[in-house]
């Protein structure tokens, strides 16, 4: 249990700006062994969003309410996942060939692809989180709290279909170059399943709901994976963060969706 709470600390320092304790230590191992816990972190900074959100609705109109939300998320992940998207969009954006995508990803500077992708995927996000705060503020939470942990398995789906497209001796996170296993794939969408099972045992009208985000955010990992073969022979880093921003919106989309047919 303790090399467990050890693995879920791993997750969390990596992915997040929150301290943890000394005594957990570190091993570069556990960085690809805690890959289980993506979506577990994905609840903690997807839960502080809606509690934000939450307390903002008191006090201010959903505009200005999802705002400080997704702020709230991108300080407590320092934009990691939003960085990813906007190299994989400059890289993947236009017809080059599998080398010049890759140095282009590296290349630390913005280009238009990759300014494009973040206001349309930040953007639309903010949409659709209004939308749905304006029209069922608990609804909005629940799909915000549940966008951000599915959108962290879908990652860990990458990683154990595809292999490391980049050059793995120079990562910037070593073990996650490796595959992952079929037991930390099965304990990430566990950690998935389990919260919409609760979600759904809690509130049964929002079941369908929840179908639909999940068959969404299953096609676009499955689209992010053969786009990546494709391209790329693989994944890197940032073809995560990529795809973590890409079904977190896919999902939002979804609940929106399936509330105006369902509702």
């Amino acid at each position: 249990m303790l090399y467990q709470i050890r693995l879920f600390f791993t997750a969390l320092q990596f992915f997040t700006r929150l301290p943890i304790p000394r005594w957990v230590g570190y091993e570069p191992a556990w960085l690809q062994q805690c890959a289980g816990y993506f979506p577990l972190v994905g609840a903690l900074v997807g839960g502080a969003s809606a509690a934000l959100l939450w307390a903002a609705l008191q006090l201010f109109p959903a505009t200005v309410a999802v705002g400080l939300a997704m702020a709230a998320s991108i300080w407590l992940t320092g934009g990691f996942h939003e960085d990813g998207l906007a190299d994989t969009c400059d890289g993947l954006g236009g017809a080059v060939s599998r080398d010049k995508a890759l140095t282009i990803m590296k290349d630390s500077r913005i280009g238009s692809y990759g300014a494009l992708g973040l206001l349309l995927v930040l953007g639309l996000k903010a949409a659709a989180l209004v939308s749905l705060a304006d029209t069922d503020a608990a609804l909005a939470l629940q799909a915000l709290l549940w966008s951000h942990m599915a959108s962290r398995a879908a990652p860990v789906w990458l990683m154990h279909s595809l292999p490391y497209a980049g050059d793995a001796e120079h990562a910037k996170a070593k073990p996650l170059a490796t595959q992952i296993s079929g037991p930390g794939l099965l304990l990430a969408l566990g950690w998935v399943l389990g919260a919409a099972a609760l979600m759904g045992w809690a509130q049964p009208e929002n079941i369908p709901l929840l179908a639909c985000a999940a068959l969404t955010v299953a096609g676009l990992c499955l689209y992010m994976q053969s786009l990546l073969e494709r391209r790329l022979g693989g994944y890197t880093g940032d073809n995560l963060g990529a795809t973590q921003q890409i079904t977190e919106l896919g999902a939002l989309l979804a609940f929106l969706g399936a509330a105006s047919l369902f509702g």
